[in-house]
């Protein structure tokens, strides 16, 4: 049985390798393409603000968070200590921990050692997340962490390659078309979040996420998208106990 042939009986694969290429092609077509298009916008800023190519490059693969890397750039832009620099972009980064939480157990098996895992943790974001969370019930456990590796490799290749073109066309590339490159992502985030979210909590959550941001940017926007998601998933918890819709 063939990678495809799996993908389309449903996501259920025979062998590990076979999970592997099944999420490198899970990955192949929207999710590259649009990932990749916005760290064209990426590589077009970093290019612009006098970055390096190679740390340009090598930000890519090693924060893999287009929101903190353009953090780094305007900090970069305004020569912000470099301790700065990474305390921001590690508290930008602070949003996976919960998402890292959610998704490891589900990809813990016997089979797979502490490396795998510490890999499987770094490649965490939210198309992978996402995409794995749902694909994880049609799986075998041992299958699901090769299947997420492979979806969040080939999204890195796509997003580097992405990164260089931007970079190298800098200066082709309207302010404007940078922005709109850049602004893809949350697009492409906020759909698969919509399509891929099946329960309650997560359309409440969605629903209190997307009243909560504009108001609370409206009062505070340098907070706005810590504070909005706090009160957002608080309110979106409430909601679902009070009505018992978790029992």
């Amino acid at each position: 049985m063939t990678a495809e042939s799996t993908i389309a009986s449903g996501g259920r694969y025979s062998s590990s390798g076979e999970a592997l290429r099944g999420g490198t092609l899970e990955a192949l077509g929207a999710p590259a393409l649009v990932l990749g298009s916005g760290y064209v916008g990426f590589g077009a800023l970093a290019g612009d603000a006098g970055i390096p190519v190679l740390l340009a490059a090598l930000a890519t693969p090693m924060i893999f968070a287009l929101p903190a890397q353009i953090i780094m750039v305007e900090m970069w832009q305004v020569s912000a200590p470099l301790l700065a620099l990474v305390l921001a972009v590690m508290m930008s980064n602070a949003r996976f921990l919960p998402m890292t939480a959610t998704l490891l157990p589900q990809l813990r098996h016997p089979r797979w050692s502490a490396w795998h895992y510490a890999l499987a943790t770094h490649l965490v974001a939210m198309s992978g997340w996402a995409i794995a969370m749902r694909r994880n019930m049609e799986m075998q456990p041992e299958h699901r962490l090769p299947f997420f590796c492979g979806f969040s490799i080939t999204c890195v290749f796509a997003c580097l390659a992405g990164t260089l073109l931007g970079y190298y066309m800098s200066e082709m590339f309207h302010r404007l078309v940078t922005v709109g490159l850049i602004f893809l992502n949350p697009i492409y985030f906020i759909l698969i979040l919509t399509r891929e979210t099946r329960t309650r909590l997560g359309i409440v959550a969605l629903a209190c996420g997307a009243l909560a941001g504009p108001l609370v940017h409206s009062w505070i926007p340098a907070w706005s998208l810590i504070v909005s998601g706090i009160l957002a998933g608080s309110l979106a918890f409430l909601i679902i106990e009070l009505s018992g819709a978790r029992k």
